[in-house]
């Protein structure tokens, strides 16, 4: 059975009375905690399609270089690269 998680959240008077706009009879949703894992679930999605992003978009650079650019790489080398930090910007 999967387990749950009680949390607290506090919001201002402005993101109040947007939720409560939202839930119940007149909203979307039928109680806060459904609009909450309504958009929870949402920026997960949303987090996932960027790494598909950046992935695709990096697909591309490399089937767009000329190959006298490519490396013979082994998989040691290929992991030793992927376990350093990213490089910022």
């Amino acid at each position: 059975m999967p387990s749950s998680t009680t949390m607290t959240v506090h919001l201002n008077e402005t993101l109040s009375d947007f939720v409560a706009a939202n839930v119940g009879a007149e909203g979307r949703y039928q109680d806060e905690s459904d609009y909450l894992r309504d958009l929870i679930r949402r920026d997960m999605e949303r987090a996932e399609q960027v790494a598909v992003d950046r992935l695709k978009a990096e697909l591309a650079q490399a089937f767009a270089a000329p190959e006298s650019t490519y490396r013979t790489l082994t998989a040691a080398d290929v992991m030793a690269r992927n376990a350093k930090p990213a490089k910022a910007g």
